[in-house]
Parts: C-alpha cells; structure tokens; sequence
C-alpha cells in the first residue's frame, strides 16, 4: 500500500495516508514534478501508461511522484527518476505550487507540488508500466502544443509550465 504525506499549506506534513484515499477524499498532499533537459535545450516529455489509474496516455514532464512518509524529496524525486525513466541525473530545486484538478474517474490531485530541474544527454530506458513513450521537444513548441491540444497533456503540467517558463527566465538574469 502506497502512501502520500499529508501536509498543510506552508508543506508541513499533519499526517499520512493511502495514496488512493488522499484522491479521493482531495486532500493536500506532498508530490514532486521532474523537468529533464538536454544540452539543446529540449525538455523530455512522457506519454502515461495506458493503465495508469488517472490521466492514462497523456503527455507530462519527465517524471511526478509522491515522496513516501519518511522520504526527503529529492532522495524520492532522484529514486523515482531512475524508477520511471531509467537514469539519474542531479536534479536543482526550482520552486513550489499548490493546484487541485479533479478527474472523471472521481480521484483528485490536490497536491502541494516541489518541481526539480535538471539535464541529461544519456540513453532514457523508460518503464513500460509508467511510460507508453517519450520525446525531446523544444519547450516553446510544448506550449505551443498545450494551447492548441491541451486534452493531450496532464493537468499538472499544464500548470506547472508557464511557472517554469517564467523560473527559467529569471534564471538567465
């Protein structure tokens, strides 16, 4: 049984629970979102598992999870990397964001979400389980894609991708 940390707004845990629970019940849990880069520039996108339990087949950023109780996040988000994806890389931190997107199988994602950046040239050997498939695509381009076919992309990433937009131009100041 795979647990999520329970956390208020300020990220301070106040419990745990079953990951599929905390779904249902909306509650706000901690998560992390991974946004690989190679030294073009491009961001490695995957396509979800068909069988994955909420948005199946839609493209996302590199890699999301959930820390387990116990777990420091980027320990999680490295592990998950190599878990999903099938490589390690050093990841940055960049920022945090809180959303909450409701799904037609009745779960919710309400998640207080840590987002890392980082970059790798190496071979991706993605788990079939997780990843249906995966590209490099130029992050303008991804944007461009989401305004024109957001149905094809999860609700996170639509989210969280104009907030790295705007990180990743401060970065360059």
């Amino acid at each position: 049984m795979t647990k999520v940390i329970l956390v208020n707004e300020q990220d301070i845990a106040i419990g745990e629970m079953e990951k599929i629970e905390a779904h249902e019940k909306a509650l706000l849990h901690r998560a992390f979102s991974i946004f690989i880069f190679n030294s073009n520039g491009d961001m490695l996108l995957h396509q979800r598992a068909i069988t994955k339990y909420h948005s199946p087949g839609l493209w996302t950023n590199t890699c999301c999870s959930h820390p387990q109780p116990g777990e420091e996040i980027e320990a999680a988000a490295i592990k998950r990397l190599q878990e999903e994806m099938g490589f390690t890389t050093p990841l940055r931190r960049a920022f945090t964001f809180i959303y909450q997107a409701a799904f037609d199988n009745g779960l919710t994602e309400h998640e207080l979400d840590h987002v890392f950046v980082g970059r790798y040239d190496g071979p991706v050997n993605p788990n079939p389980e997780e990843v249906s498939n995966y590209k490099h695509e130029n992050i303008n381009t991804v944007a461009a894609q989401i305004e024109q076919h957001p149905e094809l992309f999860t609700e996170w990433f639509k989210i969280a991708l104009p907030k790295l937009q705007t990180w990743l131009s401060l970065q360059e100041k």
